[in-house]
């Protein structure tokens, strides 16, 4: 099945930096209908007001972390089953674990490639990006 790049996708992430290279990330993938937020209490906002294909974010942000982000996502209806990717340092297996138990579609780990994340989402969604 294609993926359909038209989709609304939210980046989030507490460093502009982040959010600029994710985004010129995936719009060289063909995603071009692309939100950010600085922090997942901006994000929980959008993410209740619009419907999104995708939600990337990063782990480690204030004051709501990308773990807690995730656990609100899946515990609310309309999105839980929207396919959630943590972009984060954080390599450590306990935290890949703690990410999987709480309903991540997968984990890339920073600095990554174009390769890297065109692989990743096409494991989420079940088909070449």
């Amino acid at each position: 099945m294609a993926v359909d790049k038209n989709m609304r996708v939210l980046v989030v992430d507490d460093y502009k930096t982040m959010i600029r290279i994710v985004r010129g990330l995936l719009q060289q993938l063909g995603f071009n209908n692309i939100d950010d937020a600085p922090d997942g209490v901006t994000a929980l906002a959008l993410i209740k007001s619009h419907n999104y294909g995708l939600i990337l974010s990063d782990w480690n942000m204030q004051p709501m972390t990308g773990i807690e982000l995730l656990t609100h996502v899946r515990a609310i209806p309309e999105t839980k089953n929207t396919p959630f990717v943590m972009v984060t340092a954080e390599a450590k297996t306990e935290n890949v674990v703690m990410a999987r138990a709480a309903g991540v579609n997968n984990y890339i780990i920073k600095p990554f490639t174009l390769a890297v994340l065109r692989q990743k989402l096409s494991s989420v969604f079940g088909g070449e990006i």
